[in-house]
């Protein structure tokens, strides 16, 4: 999982290559990988929706092919979340492109549809032009809320060139706006029941200060007051039985203080790729460390109690950066890969990272990821850095009705 890093203090570091990972399986992940691959990927209802809408679209327009791709955090790169009519060839070349591949006619882009011959296009000479997929209608889709802010790219192929202005050019605009207006809608709708799961949640918490964590604490100090008041009659013994029970309180309260704050998570209604994002920027702000942030999922769709899970994970991961490694340079990686999510966070400070419970809250991490069926592995060599990663596979349809 490790990589050997190239230390420099300067701005001249650089990371070798992304952060490895293995699925937890008997032949070291390469099971997984191949039922990955081979297999009909699991898709959640919004992505079947977006394919049903395609299907549409390709049919009415008379397209051999069509992909939704959204644009990931970094700003300049479309990712794949639908497609409809591409074989496996020619899915492999389409799954990821920059920004500039898809308006590559940057006036015809802006004017809201741009016509591409692929057969002459640069952009994809090492992919190959199949019989079906000579020519490309693409459009951008753009935030209804927000005028000229862009979700992503809607592209049909066809087996003949297109006008960026015919019967056709109208009709993918048409089914451009819708996705746009269902893009917008999901995105509101999982936004909305986010801030009512938070909202349930931060009324729980302050049930629990209000009853439980006051009585605690009135429980210790009534505790104190029991173990001066007998301390004359049988010293030993009573001593002995009030400082295990105090201890007792004292933990049962700093568990209730724990799960309070839990339930207070600082989660953005947004969701957890905009909370990452919120969480590198302050961590920018406030450190002399330079953190890389690398968001490789487009949609990160989890049941708000694995957000939360995750969230609190990474917090802990770069505290303990800020506080113990001693680095120059960080990142954090988010994939997707043989079937897991996959967050890593590393450094290449001294790499004295102990994986045992005390001040770097190892065990907390791993009990939250295991709370959502996932792991931590941690290594961490001397001179050559930490990695916390923390994978966990996607949620089924069972623990979404159960929990969301």
């Amino acid at each position: 999982m490790r990589t050997k890093l190239k230390k420099n203090r300067s701005a001249e570091f650089f990371w070798t290559r992304p952060p490895e990972f293995t699925p937890p399986d008997s032949n070291g992940g390469m099971d997984a990988c191949v039922e990955e691959q081979f297999l009909t990927p699991r898709t959640n209802d919004y992505q079947k929706l977006l394919t049903s809408y395609l299907e549409s679209a390709i049919n009415l327009t008379q397209a051999s092919a069509g992909v939704v791709r959204m644009l990931l955090p970094d700003e300049q790169t479309l990712q794949v979340i639908s497609a409809v009519g591409l074989g496996i060839d020619e899915i492999g070349p389409e799954s990821i492109a920059k920004l500039s591949c898809e308006n590559c006619d940057r006036d015809a882009f802006r004017r809201g549809l741009c016509a591409t011959d692929i057969e002459t296009c640069s952009a994809r000479e090492d992919a190959g032009t199949s019989e079906q997929c000579r020519a490309a209608l693409s459009i951008p889709l753009e935030s209804a809320n927000c005028p000229g802010v862009l979700l992503g790219v809607f592209t049909l192929f066809f087996d003949t060139p297109k006008s960026s202005s015919g019967k056709t050019a109208r009709l993918t605009a048409v089914f451009a706006e819708i996705l746009n207006s269902l893009i917008e809608y999901v995105k509101l709708n999982r936004e909305a029941k986010r801030a009512e799961l938070l909202q349930e949640r931060q009324t729980i918490a302050s049930e629990i200060h209000d009853s439980l964590a006051q009585t605690l604490n009135f429980a210790r100090m009534s505790t104190r007051l029991l173990d001066a008041a007998v301390r004359n009659k049988n010293d030993l013994m009573i001593k002995k039985y009030s400082d295990e029970l105090d201890n007792a309180l004292e933990i049962s309260q700093k568990a209730v203080r724990a799960l309070i704050t839990d339930f207070r998570s600082e989660m953005d209604p947004a969701g957890l790729l905009k909370a990452l994002q919120t969480l590198a920027t302050e961590f920018r702000a406030k450190q002399d460390i330079v953190l890389e942030s690398s968001i490789n999922v487009a949609d990160l769709d989890l049941p708000l109690e694995y957000e939360i899970q995750v969230y609190n994970i990474v917090r802990e991961a770069l505290s303990n950066i800020a506080k113990h490694s001693n680095a120059s340079h960080a990142r954090l990686v988010v994939d997707y890969q043989c079937g897991y999510f996959v967050f890593s966070v590393e450094d290449n400070g001294v790499g004295t990272f102990a994986p045992v419970e005390g001040h770097y809250g190892i065990t907390i991490m791993r009990e939250r990821a295991q709370n959502i069926g996932g792991d931590i592995r941690v290594e961490s060599n001397e001179g050559l850095g930490t990695c916390v990663q923390l994978y966990f596979p996607e949620p089924g349809s069972d623990w979404r009705k159960l929990h969301d």
